[in-house]
């Protein structure tokens, strides 16, 4: 006969259950019944591990299952929080961030990181049609949702014709403004490239998540009514807060 023993919480030992897997039931469960709403933080590690009476490892192993499951959301030095709903985010021909994340009636919002110049690598000489290692200018772009960022844009322009771009960015971290002030008023998405990976440590950082979880990365030519290229972009997403939908 096993003889099974219960903590204070009402978790087994001795069932054949593993401790952890009892514990995300558990934490899935009080989700479910909506008694941790979405976008909530839940107790510390240290505040589980005295509730269950087990150690912080076999909290954090629950903790990294609902992770993965998508329960939940961990933001470095800040904590877990229950997931909100995904965002629908539309790649279409003319795909425009805060346009298209009002219409999800969420608040949308920008953050300009770093502005610089930069030679053409092949890669990139090539997406923008220019000669490998011509100036080009770079914008990397935190894009928010809510107040929570979403997306990592790298942004990579041609020199001369996009020298504006800096400038106009210092006042207004809109990509399609700076794009107008350098007299291209509008521009259409020419093709998209979409893999997954894990996020660098900077990555992680700025996008609020785990090192674990991966990214999605789209990359973008972006050209003026004329055709020509104006923008190659690398968008880094948070994948657990944002699906994205290929349009035509």
């Amino acid at each position: 006969m096993v003889e099974v023993s219960m903590t204070g919480a009402g978790i087994a030992r001795g069932q054949g259950v593993a401790l952890w897997r009892q514990i995300a039931a558990t934490l899935e469960a009080e989700i479910s019944r909506g008694r941790a709403a979405a976008g909530e933080r839940l107790p510390t590690e240290a505040v589980l591990t005295a509730r269950f009476g087990v150690n912080r490892h076999t909290v954090r192993r629950a903790l990294e299952d609902l992770e993965a499951r998508g329960l939940i959301r961990v933001e470095q030095g800040r904590g877990a929080f229950v997931a909100e709903d995904v965002v629908d985010y539309r790649l279409g021909p003319r795909t425009r961030f805060s346009e298209l994340i009002r219409r999800e009636n969420r608040e949308p919002a920008g953050r300009i990181l770093r502005v610089s110049e930069m030679p053409a690598e092949t890669q990139l000489a090539e997406a923008l049609g220019i000669r490998r290692g011509r100036l080009v200018l770079r914008a990397e772009r935190l894009g928010l949702v809510n107040g929570r960022p979403m997306v990592l844009g790298h942004h990579h322009f041609p020199l001369p014709r996009c020298a504006g771009v800096a400038e106009a960015l210092e006042s207004d971290p809109s990509i399609t403004a700076a794009l107008a002030a350098c007299g291209v008023p509008d521009y259409r998405r020419r093709s998209s490239r979409i893999t997954a990976r894990l996020p660098t440590p900077e990555e992680a950082a700025l996008l609020q998540q785990s090192r674990s979880r991966p990214v999605m990365v789209a990359e973008s030519i972006n050209v003026d009514p004329d055709g020509q290229p104006v923008d190659w972009t690398l968008a880094v997403y948070a994948a657990g807060r944002v699906q994205l939908v290929v349009e035509p």
